[in-house]
């Protein structure tokens, strides 16, 4: 029986697929992220490399550092059950939930304070366009 090829992705399908940047890929290749097949200057991205970056990107959305998010993906090949990997993951989202809400808890106490201020703006020049207008009459 033939075995099935595994689709493999440029760097250039990769960009696209993701909405990255070369630069960006090169960068998780350096700090050893993601391991992309090399045949001379030409990367490949298989199926391994592909959900990594799809880890690598959600954990970036939730804001999780790339070396917190490097230490995660290292767990995956020292446990087979996923176990640790598994129980960091517990852990760490845990805590980025706690870090979230607190910087929206700042972020809608930033925007309370805004908007009132911007009210007061509004009132303040209210009161400068009516001042004109006594002024002008």
């Amino acid at each position: 029986m033939a075995e099935k090829k595994e689709k493999k992705l440029t760097l250039k399908e990769m960009c696209e697929a993701f909405n990255v940047t070369p630069r960006t890929l090169r960068h998780y290749e350096y700090i050893e992220l993601i391991f992309p097949e090399r045949v001379g200057r030409t990367r490949y991205y298989g199926a391994r490399e592909i959900a990594r970056l799809k880890l690598i990107l959600q954990g970036r959305r939730f804001g999780f550092a790339l070396e917190e998010i490097r230490q995660w993906l290292l767990l995956y090949d020292a446990d087979p059950l996923n176990r640790l990997q598994t129980e960091k993951w517990i852990e760490m989202s845990g805590r980025q939930i706690e870090e979230l809400e607190s910087r929206m808890r700042d972020l809608q106490q930033a925007i309370r304070e805004l908007r009132k201020l911007r009210q007061e703006s509004i009132e303040k020049l209210a009161r400068i366009l009516d001042a004109e207008k006594s002024d002008v009459t």
